[in-house]
């Protein structure tokens, strides 16, 4: 019998073993069907930049990764401002969550106004340790969750909704079964696979290359 969001979440504690997946350190790369990855899931997808942009990087991130959150704060701000902004590389991010608590986070960014997925991504990630690593991660992000705009009934509304829940879970599904994502962050920048929190260096190094 398949759990709700809900219960999951009142029941489920935050698995910190499994945010320790990525590695700090970028893998060797590797190449996928370029075609077949940017193939959008069932929610489609989130995207940032110029669809004619020489360069498509696309991100595989959980919510709960402390990885994932200190690329989004350190490497996040200067490709956004020197590469996205200026029509080189175009950002397509994708939901691979690795735990329930990753998963809720997910679908209040869903569930949030189109245009705000991204600001609250960012926040999110900001924010991580005030609402991921508690006790009772479920009050915290309730309690995370007003100050980005939602009532008690919205976030309520939003966890409870299985079809979100099995659309974000297939995003993951995919990513893990077809392209080979089993740590975060991961990124294919053109097609090419690399695993871990990239610096601006080391990201900018890999668009040079592509432009």
């Amino acid at each position: 019998m398949t759990q709700t969001r809900r219960q999951f979440l009142k029941t489920t504690a935050l698995t910190t073993a499994a945010l320790g997946l990525a590695s700090a350190a970028p893998a060797w790369a590797q190449s996928v069907d370029e075609d077949e990855l940017l193939k959008p899931g069932p929610l489609g997808d989130k995207i940032l930049g110029d669809e004619a942009a020489p360069v498509t990087i696309i991100e595989y991130a959980s919510m709960t990764c402390g990885h994932c959150a200190n690329f989004h704060k350190r490497t996040w701000p200067d490709l956004k401002k020197d590469y996205i902004e200026t029509g080189k590389v175009r950002f397509i991010f994708r939901e691979f969550p690795l735990d329930p608590v990753a998963s809720a986070a997910f679908m209040l960014a869903r569930c949030a106004p189109q245009e705000k997925y991204f600001d609250i991504v960012d926040i999110m990630f900001e924010e991580q340790r005030a609402w991921a690593f508690t006790d009772n991660p479920y009050q915290s992000l309730l309690d995370f969750s007003k100050q980005i705009g939602f009532t008690q009934e919205s976030f309520e509304e939003c966890l409870t909704n299985q079809g979100l829940l099995d659309a974000v879970n297939a995003v993951r599904e995919r990513g893990a079964n077809e392209f080979g994502v089993n740590s975060t962050p991961t990124f294919f920048i053109n097609g090419e696979k690399h695993s871990g929190a990239l610096s601006i260096e080391e990201m900018g190094k890999i668009i040079e290359e592509n432009l």
